[in-house]
């Protein structure tokens, strides 16, 4: 695929120098690229390689000030990063573009399949799934009885989704992701041995979600498990039975959630942060990574780190002091010692 220096000018709404016809066919970081490539530049402190970069095509910032001489073609925009990352969209949709049944899969003939879909090779479709229009089935996918896929979705190879849950429209998730195993329950017996609980609900994932690669999200015992509308989840994440993501929430990887906990929307939660169930977290929240949440959190916008969490500023300080232990440790040793040989001369004087 090949696009000139004026047709991405357009697409991005900005303004030349130097040769509109020039031809790109692949993106690349402005200090690697070769001829034929587009790139950007958005941080100040690689301007160096505007001067030297063999890319012909550079996007910039509308603002920038250019003192020397530069060969690649240059388009100005307002935000060159932001400009970058539309185009590194439109790439990778160009790239994933498929259309189409391949063989050998299984389409149950009961399921509804919407109009220009993928559905790759081994991939297992079964009855009464519903898949929207222009959504994406990479190959080995197992789709169980009753999903609800909406339109725009991509579910990348070996993604495995059980029976009843619900996707919308413009979920993508990444390979080997399960959502809808079986929640943790498990009730205690009085021979010491525990009894499965049935998990008769379903995962509902809302528009616009994307979950990384080997995430799993349980399904909840009864009623649903919700990602809610915008949520952004890593690799390696466990959500617990009947937890809910409220709107544009993010989560790093290795973090787990536990059953029925409820995180309030534009959360940002760092990786490998434990929940535990049954908890709210406030609209705003921010976590600090590796830190264990054993309450609730009521105040809206505020930060917390530490196992168990404290406020920021407390974990902060917390931080400091555990630093100067070993000096202080030392000036109490000699405080102990001061004072038993003030001790010691007072018993001598008496």
């Amino acid at each position: 695929m090949q696009f000139s220096a004026k047709e991405i000018s357009l697409l991005l709404n900005g303004s030349l120098q130097g040769n509109p016809d020039v031809k790109v066919f692949q993106l690349a970081k402005i200090e690697d690229a070769q001829e034929g490539s587009l790139s950007f530049l958005a941080n100040p402190k690689y301007e160096a390689f505007l001067y030297t970069t063999k890319a012909s095509v550079v996007i910039v910032n509308e603002d920038l000030l250019i003192d020397k001489q530069v060969t690649p073609t240059i388009i100005r925009v307002k935000d060159a990063y932001s400009s970058f990352s539309i185009l590194l969209e439109k790439y990778n949709t160009l790239k994933l573009d498929k259309k189409g049944i391949e063989q050998p899969c299984f389409i149950h003939p009961d399921a509804k399949i919407g109009k220009d879909v993928y559905i790759g090779a081994f991939a297992y479709i079964g009855a009464g799934v519903v898949i929207g229009d222009r959504s994406k089935i990479y190959p080995q996918c197992y789709i169980g009885d009753d999903v609800k896929v909406g339109d725009d979705c991509s579910l990348h190879s070996g993604v495995k989704i059980y029976h009843d849950c619900v996707l919308k429209n413009t979920v993508t998730i990444h390979s080997n992701a399960v959502i809808g195993g079986d929640g943790f329950g498990f009730a205690p017996q009085a021979n010491g041995a525990y009894s499965k609980v049935s998990q008769i609900g379903n995962v509902v994932i809302e528009d616009d979600v994307e979950i990384g690669a080997n995430t799993c999200i349980d399904r909840a015992t009864m009623g649903s498990t919700i990602i809610k509308k915008g949520v952004k989840l890593d690799n390696l994440i466990q959500i617990a039975h009947n937890a809910e993501i409220g709107q544009n929430t993010v989560i790093a990887s290795q973090t787990g959630i536990s059953g029925s906990a409820k995180i309030g929307d534009s959360n940002i939660i760092g990786g490998q942060v434990g929940i535990v169930g049954h908890v709210t977290l406030a609209k705003g929240t921010q976590i600090q990574a590796k830190s264990g949440i054993n309450k609730s959190i009521e105040e809206e916008g505020k930060k917390w780190g530490g196992a168990p969490a404290t406020s920021y500023q407390n974990y902060m300080r917390s931080q400091v002091i555990i630093q100067r232990l070993p000096e202080m440790e030392k000036k109490i040793e000699e405080l102990q010692r001061a004072l038993l040989a003030l001790q010691q001369n007072s018993s001598a004087s008496n």
